[in-house]
């Protein structure tokens, strides 16, 4: 990359470069140079605006807390282009096909996919940031540096780095795959249980006893054992390991890349599924019930087993209440004999990129690696000190921070106020372990409950752990085999899934089934992922 800085020595020894060049693939036209300072606080000292680039949410963004105090801090005003999440990826796409971009594309998640990256970085839309993380990024530069599997799953197969990523390191991080599963610690309670199901046969008959035995006490057999406001997608997840599965879609195993619901195993699945719906131990309406209509179930205690982020934000409970709610724990089955559950890759892609239209890319990826600092991502997560919460000192002299409004249940509602860092994916680094704004001045931190999920999922989840499949780039070729055909077969084995559960079709039309998915290209799709598995295994 083509290095355009022009160092300053001060009498203070202050360090400014001048960003006239910027990066590899940068061939906007810019009128005048960028001073940026290499370190410390603001980023530049004469104020400048960019344009990002988001999903949005209820809030506007240039009113969002966090934003403005960033802003404040770095010298960097963002105008911000927030199209609902739900139109973001078209908007994304019209603006690439237009070339009317922003200078920075923040939390794109899925709208700015691996193979997108590759395809715009390629034709210099997109900047490599590689050079510039060496130069601009310590903090990130740092964590690659010390985590090489980091680099190698954000680097694009032409060697070049196009987009920034959330990162789960292990000492500070349990990620999930999606939401875990609850049981409802009153139900069994009521039905004297005090181990947990350890297997299929056994999850069956705690299903059973739920709908049978009345576990509410209401007198009437309403209990619905099992159930889902996204439409099977969490206990999926959680049901498929029985069966040896990490995945719907593709999977790799000892190297081999497969099609789960094209297997053996997926049928055994489906088996028990139907199994469960036939007897009414699972929700007669997870296919098609409103998130409105699960939450009045799962508030209303009609609920034994079922999925949320946290128990208590499907049943309405205060945290502190929830702690007898116990996670769902990996169960096996005849064909899977050790606990088995989806890990997570512990890296997100797409979370920050830089375009060719960038005023100053140097600035932008000053901006971007003070998320990777505890101050920066604090900021980003909560606001600053006044805007949803303020210092207190507690009964043991500590100071803490608490939380200024007023129903200590909508906290989190409240926080979406304030917060960049709110329903999306961005740069920065997790940290399950930071310090809470609290609901009550002598509340513990971490809180009761924090400490209650951790423990549950590094002790049932964790050690159980398999990624489905690494995070790989495709080429474009890949990317437009890949294209023909994907949305197809998703959709077709999602709809055959709900038909072969709820009995519409019989699990005798497997055969046929499996015959169509071939039809449709899926010895194709599953050799392109195999190719893009090989050559991510063989890179260092």
């Amino acid at each position: 990359m083509k290095k355009c800085y022009l160092v300053i020595a001060s009498l203070v020894l202050t360090t400014t470069l001048l960003g006239a060049c910027g990066n590899k693939g940068n061939t906007a036209g810019k009128e005048e140079t960028i001073a940026v300072e290499k370190t410390g606080m603001p980023i530049v000292k004469e104020k400048i605006n960019m344009t990002m680039m988001a999903p949005g949410g209820e809030a506007e963004w240039d009113e969002l807390a966090s934003a403005k105090a960033l802003a404040e801090l770095t010298g960097i005003n963002f105008d911000y282009i927030t199209p609902p999440s739900t139109d973001f990826e078209a908007k994304l796409n019209l603006a690439f096909a237009s070339g009317e971009l922003p200078d920075v594309i923040f939390g794109a998640g899925s709208g700015l996919s691996n193979a997108k990256q590759s395809d715009y970085g390629s034709q210099g839309i997109l900047i490599a940031l590689e050079d510039l993380i060496d130069d601009y990024e310590p903090n990130l530069k740092k964590i690659l540096d010390e985590n090489p599997e980091f680099k190698k799953s954000i680097t694009a197969p032409d060697g070049h780095i196009y987009s920034l990523p959330r990162l789960y390191p292990e000492d500070t991080s349990s990620p999930l795959y999606i939401s875990p599963l609850w049981y409802n610690g009153e139900w069994l309670e009521k039905l004297g249980v005090t181990e947990l199901p350890k297997n299929t046969d056994e999850l069956y008959k705690l299903l059973k006893r739920f709908k049978e035995e009345d576990p509410n006490g209401n007198g009437k057999q309403d209990e619905i054992p099992l159930s889902d406001g996204n439409k099977l997608a969490i206990i999926r997840t959680w049901l498929l390991p029985a069966f040896g599965m990490k995945s719907l879609g593709i999977e790799e195993v000892n190297g081999k890349v497969r099609y789960a619901a094209a297997s053996a195993n997926y049928k055994e699945y489906l088996t028990y599924m139907n199994k469960l719906y036939s007897e009414g131990l699972l929700d007669p309406e997870v296919f098609s019930q409103s998130e409105e209509k699960y939450q009045g179930n799962t508030q209303t205690d009609k609920v034994g087993l079922f999925g949320a982020y946290a128990s208590y934000m499907a049943t309405g409970k205060m945290p502190e209440d929830s702690l007898s709610d116990p996670m769902f724990s990996p169960v096996t089955s005849s064909i899977q004999n050790t606990p088995l559950a989806p890990g997570h890759p512990r890296v997100t892609t797409g979370t920050f990129a830089i375009t060719n239209k960038c005023k100053s890319p140097e600035a932008a990826m000053r901006w971007a690696d003070y998320l990777y600092t505890e101050e920066g991502q604090d900021l980003m997560t909560k606001g600053p000190e006044g805007a949803f919460w303020k210092y207190e000192t507690n009964d043991s002299g500590e100071k803490v921070r608490v939380y200024t409004g007023e129903n200590k249940q909508k906290m989190e509602e409240d926080r979406g106020k304030i917060a960049m860092d709110y329903g999306l994916v961005v740069p920065g680094l997790e940290d399950d372990y930071a310090q809470s704004v609290l609901a009550n001045v002598n509340d513990p931190d971490p809180s009761v409950w924090t400490e209650f999920r951790m423990k549950e999922i590094n002790e049932k989840i964790m050690p159980n752990t398999e990624v489905p499949f690494p995070i790989v780039y495709m080429t474009k070729d890949e990317a437009d085999q890949i294209a023909i055909n994907a949305t197809d077969i998703r959709t077709y084995v999602e709809q055959m899934e709900a038909k072969f559960i709820t009995g519409v079709e019989s699990l005798a039309k497997w055969d046929e089934y499996v015959s169509t998915l071939k039809s449709m290209g899926l010895n194709d799709f599953v050799s392109t992922y195999q190719n893009a598995y090989d050559r991510w295994a063989k890179t260092e």
